[in-house]
């Protein structure tokens, strides 16, 4: 195969896989329907399928590393459905493993044969995964020293989560060559190349509910002088609204408390001072009154739950991001999922859509309801919102940086 040496990361393309073991982490994280405990929607799954049918193809004994959710959530969970899924989308058997490193787990690894798969159970059962650390640290974890010997090389496909530094994620480059899958390197070409080219002015949408994500890569863009403007959705724009001093009301301000989202309120004061002429926010939202949608401006809010930003904020933002020549865009404007409460989700992607700029949407929900309206103007749709708005804000990501060092440590061509 033709290998890519402009590249400073090894790809499949560097390795000889016939009848070697390969670790692989993907993120086939998934929604999963609380009452049924079925998963709603296969995409992730099918996006990773491409690295691991090219393994076994190629007579790799794959070994299969992923997370469902994370302790506490309704939808963690184990990967058995994982597999059965993945199993029709490769055409052969995937065997799901109900142990992570235990014996169950090394006795399959150490049987299987060339291009046979195998699937391990969700690595945040294990505690250790779960902790935040250094890629040193987390070399030394039972996880990494327990599989690390039964395998040759780590394949990182996993690049949605690829700004966390996990046990999975980091802690096997120590031990062994490891190499970026296809999902990582398609998702790091692409980025790449945008951030060597981005065109002023630069634009910031930022949405959702995962607020720490978003407040770093505020900070990070801000600080930085990335960021000509950052507009502010979802639940972030409500935190930034009650650290600006609106009154969002009781109900709305306990829906922060109860996350522990206090501190990010305090954040968003002192970049509202620093950042003034920069970062936007909302000046009408829309409230679910009775299951039906009504608009108020943001100082005469009742206390009712803000479900989306209003028609005003649209037009604001649409304007913005239409003059945009660069537009990174992570996390819906409200609850999308809800009729009459998609309109600010919805509008803001056809702004992008429409916008003659280069534009990245995050992966998430951002990136499912983009699909879903077939938009085809947009640049490119990741398949990891917080990992590649992190990394176009100027974050290392520890997955790429621990890829990085194994191309130095281990010469595979």
């Amino acid at each position: 195969m033709m290998v890519d040496h402009s590249l400073d990361f090894y790809t499949l393309d560097d390795l000889e896989l016939e009848g070697k073991t390969a670790l692989v982490r993907v993120d086939i994280n998934s929604p999963v329907d609380p009452n049924t405990g079925i998963i709603l929607d296969d995409t992730r799954i099918r996006l990773h399928a491409e690295t691991i049918i090219e393994l076994s193809s190629r007579g790799a004994k794959t070994v299969i590393l992923a997370h469902q959710s994370r302790p506490g959530k309704n939808d963690f969970t184990t990967l058995s459905q994982h597999g059965e899924i993945l199993s029709a989308i490769v055409g052969k058997k995937v065997r799901y493993v109900d142990d992570i490193f235990g014996s169950n787990a090394r006795q399959s690894i150490s049987r299987m044969k060339a291009g046979d798969i195998i699937l391990l159970e969700n690595v945040r059962f294990y505690s250790e995964e779960v902790l935040k650390r250094d890629p040193p640290q987390q070399a030394e974890t039972h996880l990494v020293r327990k599989l690390a010997p039964l395998a040759d090389f780590f394949v990182n496909d996993a690049f949605a989560a690829a700004h966390r530094s996990q046990p999975s994620l980091v802690g096997f480059s120590f031990d062994m060559p490891s190499v970026a899958g296809r999902v990582m390197e398609r998702e790091l070409r692409a980025l790449y190349s945008a951030i060597k080219s981005v065109q002023r002015p630069c634009v910031f949408v930022l949405g959702g509910v995962k607020v720490d994500d978003s407040i770093m890569v505020m900070e990070n863009a801000l600080e930085a002088g990335n960021a000509d403007y950052v507009l502010t959705t979802g639940l972030v724009a409500n935190i930034f609204l009650w650290g600006s001093g609106v009154n969002i009301k009781k109900y709305n301000r306990d829906f922060i408390k109860d996350r522990d989202y206090c501190d990010y309120v305090r954040k968003a004061k002192k970049l509202i001072k620093n950042f003034p002429d920069q970062i936007k926010i909302p000046v009408d939202l829309a409230v679910c009154v009775e299951d039906k949608r009504e608009e108020y401006l943001v100082k005469k809010l009742p206390n009712l739950p803000i479900f989306d930003i209003g028609t005003e904020t649209i037009t604001e933002y649409a304007q913005i991001i239409r003059q945009a020549r660069t537009i990174f865009a992570n996390g819906p404007a409200g609850v999308f999922e809800k009729e009459g409460f998609n309109i600010g989700t919805e509008d803001v992607l056809n702004a992008i859509s429409s916008s003659t700029g280069f534009s990245i949407i995050g992966g998430g929900h951002l990136a499912a309801a983009a699909n879903r309206m077939g938009l085809k103007g947009i640049s490119h749709i990741s398949s990891g919102g917080g990992a590649s708005i992190s990394l176009v804000a100027g974050e290392k990501l520890p997955a790429v940086e621990i890829l990085r060092e194994s191309a130095l440590k281990y010469r595979l061509n």
